[in-house]
C-alpha cells in the first residue's frame, strides 16, 4: 500500500487564517521564518516520517502537541489581556524603521499631546490612505488596524489593541467628548466580535447624533460622518478622553474660555461647564437663584438665572429660554451686556388650570391666556389668529415649540401644557 505524501510548508506572513496563525504561534501577527535553527527542519521531517508510517501500518497516529498559548503581556488577566484570535494586533512596540518605544504596556511615560495634534495625526493617516492589515506596519511603525491607528493618532509610542487602549485614557460621557477623544467597544468575551475603537472629530448636528469619526476600517483610513455611537454595538461603545493631554488643553474648553457646546449645558448636563456658568453668573447678579451652588450638576437655579440675564439684555423668545447657547456664554465670558437687576419682578405666577382646560374645542379663559403668554415669549407664529379661547392645533404647535425650547423631547414636548410648561412660561 502506498503511503500518503506530504508537502511541507511554511505559513504566509501576512495571511490571518487561523491555520495560519495557529502554525505562527498562535497570533495572527507575522513570525520570523526560522533560518538555520539546528534540528527544527529535522524535527519536522522526523515528525512527518512518524505520521506517514503510522498511516501505512493502520496504527493511530500519536498525538500531536498543540502550540503553547502565548503569554498574558504584564499587568493584564490572561485571555482578556492577550489579543490571539482577534481581529487586531496585540499590544507591543513600533515595528519597521521605527525605533521601540514603550514595550507594550503601561509602563513607561508616554509624551505629552494636544487634540490639534491628535487630529492632525489621524488626518495624516486620511490623507496617505493607509490601507488596512492586520499585520503590516505603517513607516511610522504603527500597525495597520484600528487599534494601531488610535495608538498613532494618540501619540502612544506603542502598539496597543481594543484591551489596553484604556488604561491610556479616562472614561467620560457624551456630554464631554471632544475632538482627539475616542470611541471604544472592547468586547472581552470573543474580542473578535465587534471590537473596534474610532477617534472622534466632533460633533454634526446640534443635538449629537452624528459626529465624524476618523478610522482604521477596511479597506482603509477613513473620516466620515457616523451615527452615535457606531453603525453596529453602539450601545456597547464607550468614550474615553487620554491622559497625557498637555496642560491647556485638557478635556474642559470651558476652562479656557471657549464655549463647550449644548451638550455640556442644559438638562441631564454635569461638569466643570455648569459649574463655571454659575460662577459668572453669580457674578452677574444671579446669585438669589442658588439655595446652595452653583454646582456640577445642571438644575432649575441654572435655567432660572441664565433666563434672566438674557432677559436683562433685552432677549425674548428662545434667546431668551434659559439655556445658555454660544452668545450668552461669550457674554458672560467677556462680561458684556447688563447685569441681572438687583430686584427681580414681582409678578404673581397664576395657578395652573389644569390639563382639562386644554381640551379640543372646549373654550376656557386659560387658553387665551396660554396663548397670549406663547405669544410674549416669542412663539405667536403658529397663529394666523387669535390666540382664542378654544384650545386648537395652533395653539399645541406653539406650545410645543416653546416645550422643546426648554430641551424636552418626546412625550416632555408633545404640545399639552402640563404644570412645568405652565410654570416655566409665567415664571
Amino acid at each position: 500500500m502506498t503511503g500518503p505524501s506530504f508537502e511541507e510548508f511554511l505559513p504566509e506572513a501576512d495571511c490571518p487564517c487561523p491555520g495560519c496563525a495557529r502554525e505562527r504561534g498562535g497570533t495572527s501577527r507575522p513570525r520570523a521564518r526560522p533560518r538555520g535553527r539546528p534540528g527544527t527542519r529535522a524535527a519536522r521531517h522526523a515528525l512527518v516520517a512518524a505520521l506517514a508510517a503510522s498511516s501505512v501500518l493502520g496504527l493511530a497516529p500519536a498525538a500531536v502537541p498543540a502550540p503553547a498559548a502565548r503569554p498574558a503581556p504584564a499587568g493584564s488577566a490572561a485571555g482578556a489581556g492577550d489579543a490571539a484570535g482577534t481581529w487586531q494586533g496585540g499590544a507591543g512596540p513600533l515595528q519597521g524603521g521605527a525605533a521601540p518605544a514603550d514595550p507594550g504596556e503601561r509602563g513607561g511615560p508616554v509624551a505629552r499631546t494636544t487634540r490639534a495634534a491628535i487630529i492632525a495625526r489621524a488626518k495624516s493617516w486620511v490623507a496617505q490612505g493607509v490601507p488596512y492589515s492586520l499585520t503590516a506596519f505603517h513607516s511610522d511603525g504603527y500597525r495597520q488596524d484600528c487599534s494601531g491607528f488610535v495608538s498613532m493618532a494618540w501619540g502612544l509610542g506603542s502598539n496597543q489593541w481594543t484591551g489596553s487602549l484604556p488604561s491610556f485614557g479616562t472614561r467620560i460621557t457624551k456630554a464631554l467628548l471632544r475632538p482627539g477623544d475616542i470611541l471604544l467597544f472592547h468586547n472581552p468575551a470573543d474580542p473578535e466580535k465587534g471590537s473596534h475603537v474610532t477617534v472622534f472629530g466632533g460633533w454634526e448636528d446640534s443635538a449629537h447624533t452624528r459626529y465624524t469619526a476618523y478610522e482604521q476600517t477596511p479597506p482603509g483610513t477613513r473620516r466620515q460622518s457616523t451615527p452615535y455611537a457606531y453603525w453596529t454595538n453602539s450601545a456597547q461603545y464607550v468614550p474615553y478622553r487620554p491622559d497625557h493631554l498637555a496642560s491647556g488643553t485638557g478635556g474642559s474648553r470651558a476652562e479656557h474660555g471657549a464655549y463647550p457646546g449644548a451638550g455640556a449645558l442644559g438638562p441631564g448636563a454635569r461638569g466643570h461647564a455648569v459649574t463655571r456658568l454659575g460662577d459668572m453668573l453669580v457674578r452677574r447678579g444671579g446669585g438669589r437663584f442658588y439655595a446652595v451652588g452653583p454646582g456640577p450638576r445642571w438644575s432649575e437655579s441654572d435655567r432660572r438665572a441664565t433666563r434672566a440675564f438674557q432677559r436683562a439684555q433685552g432677549w425674548r423668545g428662545e434667546p431668551a429660554d434659559g439655556l445658555p447657547g454660544s452668545r450668552t456664554w461669550e457674554y458672560l465670558i467677556t462680561g458684556r451686556g447688563k447685569d441681572i437687576p438687583a430686584a427681580a419682578s414681582s409678578r404673581a405666577l397664576p395657578r395652573y388650570p389644569g390639563a382639562e382646560a386644554f381640551r379640543p374645542g372646549r373654550p376656557d379663559p386659560a387658553v387665551t391666556r396660554l396663548g397670549r403668554r406663547l405669544v410674549e415669549k416669542g412663539f405667536g407664529g403658529f397663529y394666523a389668529v387669535g390666540p382664542g379661547p378654544r384650545w386648537g392645533e395652533s395653539d399645541r404647535r406653539a406650545t410645543r415649540a416653546f416645550q422643546r425650547a426648554q430641551g424636552w423631547r418626546g412625550a416632555s414636548a408633545d404640545g399639552h401644557p402640563g404644570p412645568e410648561t405652565w410654570r416655566r412660561l409665567f415664571s
